[in-house]
């Protein structure tokens, strides 16, 4: 259960070498709610890609099954296997009143997978009294070892990292899950693919209602057509309906805009109870045919979201971008292929900002688009 007297665990540092574009990443800050800026192919989402191989690794002992759906091995390499012979990661991790760090090694093997090399992990108390150790989980493996260690210590760190879900309602296609009927007892959690909408709104309208009609009442603050879900189970099964406030003709997933499909996913996610939400929340392009109105309620809930979960947010949008503060903010360069991640001070651009300059005018103007 969580602590409201204590800041919610998050990862706090990154040290990362030889994934894809991210050649070398050197202790890069990691706020609890990091919003990774850049131009197009600068590298924001492949942060958010390293942070979902990372739970697909401690979640399920899912490594090789991720490497193939993303190209084989020698695609998560910079510059090819051949050019980066190993990624190697520290994740330092802030958990209670603790400091943890996961590290590991990944190299290339055959039929294009890869092994994991150098895992260990460490737990630093930094309270009285005061502990410390290292543990080193031994010699190359296929999957990792960390999800196989019983210490106490060590747990709370594994559950932290495989909790990582990377969020993306992009696929709004007729094939696509958010088109089809759901079990209505697939309601715990939504999917990353939001396909499972249905059956959330659906466990909230008979649990939780007064939460169910807020997200309805925010829907259609940027929606005034909209009047209510339409979320009649048959056969155990629900799909994503709802009615126009100005007739009683209901309108399916196929008959709604793809904008308005990934509002109802992500006011939806951002209004459950925190306890149905994962640790470490990453969201790849949230503005997505978005309103500018629905861009700042959409902040100001992950803004929320935030307090008691971390945030990685990639985005291109000037609008969402200044619905932030400079502290949020990381920025991704790409320099012949490899990608710079860094922070911003604000004593760097305070004269900027005590111009009245928004941080989207500083972002387009480049004085924080090219690195230094």
């Amino acid at each position: 259960m969580d602590n409201p007297l204590l800041p919610p665990s998050r990862i706090t540092r990154l040290t990362l070498q030889g994934f894809r574009s991210l050649r070398q990443i050197d202790d890069l800050n990691i706020p609890p709610l990091a919003v990774l800026i850049g131009a197009n192919g600068a590298g924001k989402s492949t942060l958010l890609r390293f942070l979902e191989l990372v739970s697909w690794m401690l979640k399920s002992q899912k490594l090789q099954e991720f490497v193939l759906r993303h190209g084989g091995a020698d695609d998560l390499f910079y510059m090819g296997a051949r050019s980066t012979p190993a990624i190697q990661a520290t994740l330092e991790a802030q958990i209670l009143q603790c400091n943890c760090d996961y590290q590991f090694k990944l190299t290339p093997s055959v039929r294009d997978t890869v092994l994991i090399g150098r895992e260990s992990w460490s737990y630093r108390h930094t309270t009285f009294p005061v502990e410390s150790v290292r543990s080193v989980l031994g010699a190359a493996t296929r999957e990792a070892q960390l999800t196989e260690v019983t210490d106490a210590r060590a747990v709370p760190l594994r559950q932290l990292l495989a909790d990582i879900t990377l969020y993306q309602f992009h696929d709004t296609s007729p094939n696509a899950n958010l088109h089809r009927r759901w079990d209505v007892s697939d309601s715990a959690r939504l999917r990353a693919d939001g396909g499972n909408v249905a059956a959330v709104l659906l466990d909230l309208r008979l649990r939780e209602p007064r939460r169910y009609q807020l997200i309805v009442r925010q829907i259609q603050r940027v929606l005034p057509g909209f009047g209510d879900f339409v979320l009649e189970p048959v056969a155990g099964k629900v799909d994503l309906r709802w009615q126009s406030r100005y007739s009683d003709k209901t309108f399916g997933a196929h008959l709604t805009s793809d904008g308005s499909l990934r509002l109802f996913c992500l006011l939806t996610l951002l209004n459950l109870p925190t306890d149905q939400l994962p640790s470490i929340l990453c969201f790849d392009e949230p503005e997505l045919g978005l309103h500018p109105h629905a861009m700042t309620l959409v902040a100001e809930m992950l803004k929320r979201v935030a307090q008691q979960r971390q945030v990685f947010i990639a985005t291109q949008s000037p609008t969402l971008v200044d619905c932030f503060e400079l502290e949020n903010l990381i920025v991704a360069d790409n320099q012949n292929g490899a990608t710079t991640l860094r922070n911003l001070t604000r004593a760097q651009y305070q004269s900027w900002l005590d111009d009245d300059y928004l941080l989207s005018d500083l972002w387009l103007k480049d004085p924080i688009g090219v690195a230094p």
